[in-house]
């Protein structure tokens, strides 16, 4: 019992001093003079600056209002991303000719960067909500497939025909028997998804959308506000930490259940 916690303190010691270390180089370079302090500004600099925008509105929103409309985008291409590749993971891996049938376009896609949908998204949904969402499910769609599908195949075929001679329907031994112990890998993939998934959002938000972190971010480039810029990437990271916290918690609460 003492191993582990010894080296969950010594752990948070070294997080410690790596942040401090990065602060004290990041604000002993925006003081050496080198630099105006507009474009680099110093860590309270940016704290200020973002708790100014947590209060009054940049861009026609504050940054909550901003996140909110980022999240929303979010969670409808992830959602959509989720709601299609568990599903076709599962009958790909059950299904022999299904498998055949996707394999080549999927292939051809998945190596496609999200960011490189960004012309077509624009060209096909201008600024409205749909391009952004595109791009989300085209970044969160692959890691959500993949890892549904191997984590099907590496069910055991023995206990899918155990449940069929019992009389049991391929629909009902897909939900009952495959699903149940794919769980695990479909969770792992929906931690990569949605890392990618809102990496990609804020890329798209950066060119085909009208508010979002990404439109602040824009905005702040455009009045020579690096304050600004840094405040959304703070908030960027700051959500994306939570996102992943609570899938990466999800994963270890089903692992403790499965005895894993």
């Amino acid at each position: 019992m003492l191993q582990p916690r010894l080296a969950t303190n010594r752990w948070l010691q070294l997080s410690a001093i790596g942040a401090i270390g990065f602060l004290a180089v990041w604000t002993s370079a925006a003081l050496s003079g080198l630099t105006s302090r507009d474009f680099l500004p110093t860590p309270w600099d940016v704290l200020q600056r973002f708790m100014h925008l947590v209060r009054e509105p940049f861009s026609g929103a504050t940054l909550g209002m901003h996140l909110l409309s980022s999240l929303q985008r979010f969670g409808m291409g992830f959602g959509l991303a989720a709601l299609v590749g568990v599903p076709l993971g599962l009958l790909m891996a059950r299904f022999r000719w299904l498998d055949r049938l996707v394999t080549p376009a999927f292939e051809a896609v998945r190596f496609v960067a999200p960011i490189a949908w960004v012309p077509f998204a624009a060209l096909w949904f201008g600024t409205g909500i749909g391009g952004p969402v595109l791009i989300i499910f085209m970044g969160a769609f692959p890691p959500v497939l993949i890892n549904t599908y191997r984590g099907a195949r590496q069910v055991d075929l023995k206990y899918i025909e155990a449940a069929q001679m019992l009389g049991a329907s391929h629909w009902r031994a897909m939900t009952q028997v495959m699903l149940p112990a794919t769980v695990p890998s479909i969770v792992a993939g929906l931690r990569i998804s949605a890392g990618l998934g809102w990496q990609s959002l804020v890329g798209a938000e950066l060119i085909v959308a009208s508010s979002g972190v990404g439109y602040l971010m824009v905005k702040g480039q455009a009045a020579i506000s690096t304050a600004t810029v840094m405040s959304g990437m703070l908030a960027i990271g700051v959500v994306g930490v939570i996102i992943d916290a609570a899938l990466r918690r999800v994963q270890l609460t089903i692992e403790t259940r499965r005895g894993l």
